[in-house]
This record gives structure tokens, C-alpha cells and sequence, in this order.
């Protein structure tokens, strides 16, 4: 149902307005938002909830995220893609995805919802899937698409790095194994700052060979740094962690 003229309608149409302007889309069947925005606690029935709505979004947010995956890591297998769009679209990401709109403000709650200033993650989590299941039946696959890249795309690409941080060290030990027939050792060379805020000189090392040094907030930190010094020193490339 459209929103009444009923002071409290005009009030809703504000609300209605004012979502779609934080959320960057405009709605052709306005009702869909209004659907999409309305917990159980405020809904006559729970047809009328956005439960339904979060079903679907769910569907359409993994799938433009797959489709994603899949053209942008052709090396992956099934289970390194699973595992990246669980992190991708995980329900605390689907949550922040939520505050960084600021969907909370615009949630239709019930009275005997008590936030204590702070929406549960969960509500958060579950509005912004709906919201993605009310674009697409709005204005069908493209406009979704186009409105879920713009949350997961960063995502996607913060999961990239860290995987390739987080492999720099085996990666490098099976480099420098083929090349040099050794595995690398690390060294730490300085640190310094005080006890609770130290950062830490590491360089990895194979027979003779130092590869340039990275610094990092932890060891384990300023190692996968040296790591990826060292694999680019040897591809000739860039130094991505430069320490002077």
C-alpha cells in the first residue's frame, strides 16, 4: 500500500524520500521500499514484515557477488570462492553495509523494540538484504546489480589483498625454492616506539641474499611486508612496502 496523506503518511512519505536519497536509487513502486524498511515489531501481519524480502535479497546479493568471484578470480576452485564470499557477504558486512547508508534511521520499528541507541546487527544485516530484494523487483537485475557492486566491490578487493597477504610467505617459499633451492629466513633488523605501540624492521633472507626490509605493527605483520618485497624484488617490480 502507497503511503496515506494522513499527517503520519506525510511523515512516512519524508522517511520514504529521504531512504531513497541516502541509498542513491528511486523507486518506481514506492511500496516495495516501505516493505523492505518494515521490521516485524511494526508489521500487522508478517507478510507485511520485510521477512519475505530478506529471503530474496539474500539470493540476489550472493549472486551478483558470485558472479563477481567467478570473472574476477578464474583461478580460483569452488572452495576458495566460497570461502571469499562468506567474508564478502558476511552478516557483519552486510550490517555495515547498512550503517554506512544509514538504514537504521529509516527503519519502520515497532514499540517494544529497544535498540538502547544502537540497532542489533542482525536488523541491520537483514534490512539491507531487503532493500537489495526490493531494488531488483523494482527495477529488475541490472538496477540490483548495479546497487550491490557498489557495497561489494571494495569488499572484494580488500578480501584479494589480504588473501594475497596472507599467502605472501608461501608463495615466496616456493620461489625462492625453485630459484635459489633454499626456503627463506626472516630477520628482524630494528624496532622501535614504546612497549604498547612498536613497529618492527623484518627482511627475508635466502643463502646470502637479503631482499629489501618492510616495517610492520607486529612481526608477523612486518614479515608478510618483507614477503611481498621480497616477491616483487625478484618479479622486478614495484616494492609495495618500500622501509626508506
Amino acid at each position: 500500500m502507497p503511503p496515506s496523506d494522513t499527517p503520519n503518511g506525510g511523515r512516512e512519505r519524508e522517511i520514504l524520500d529521504e531512504c531513497q536519497g541516502a541509498i542513491g536509487y528511486r523507486f518506481l513502486k514506492l511500496e516495495l521500499l516501505r516493505s523492505a524498511l518494515t521490521h516485524t515489531s511494526s508489521a500487522n501481519t508478517r507478510a507485511a514484515s520485510n521477512e519475505r524480502l530478506e529471503f530474496l535479497g539474500d539470493s540476489v546479493l550472493g549472486l551478483v557477488t558470485c558472479e563477481q568471484l567467478f570473472l574476477r578470480f578464474p583461478d580460483y576452485q569452488e572452495g576458495d570462492l566460497t570461502k571469499v564470499k562468506s567474508a564478502v557477504v558476511s552478516r557483519k558486512t552486510c550490517a555495515r553495509f547498512s550503517l554506512e547508508i544509514g538504514l537504521g534511521d529509516f527503519l519502520f520499528l515497532g514499540r517494544g523494540v529497544h535498540t538502547h541507541g544502537e540497532m542489533p546487527l542482525n536488523i541491520l544485516a537483514n534490512t539491507f538484504e531487503s532493500v537489495v530484494a526490493a531494488v531488483f523487483l523494482d527495477g529488475g537485475w541490472d538496477a540490483a546489480r548495479e546497487f550491490v557492486l557498489r557495497f561489494v566491490t571494495p569488499e572484494i578487493e580488500r578480501v584479494a589483498r589480504d588473501a594475497i597477504s596472507a599467502n605472501a610467505k608461501s608463495q615466496l617459499q616456493t620461489v625462492t625454492q625453485r630459484e635459489y633451492g633454499d626456503t627463506p629466513r626472516y630477520f628482524l633488523l630494528d624496532e622501535q616506539g614504546p612497549d604498547n605501540n612498536k613497529c618492527f624492521k623484518v627482511a627475508a633472507q635466502v643463502h646470502d641474499e637479503r631482499f629489501p626490509a618492510a616495517w610492520g605493527h607486529t612481526k608477523k605483520e612486518a614479515e608478510l611486508k618483507a614477503a611481498m618485497n621480497a616477491l616483487a624484488h625478484i618479479h622486478g617490480d614495484e616494492l609495495p612496502y618500500p622501509s626508506d
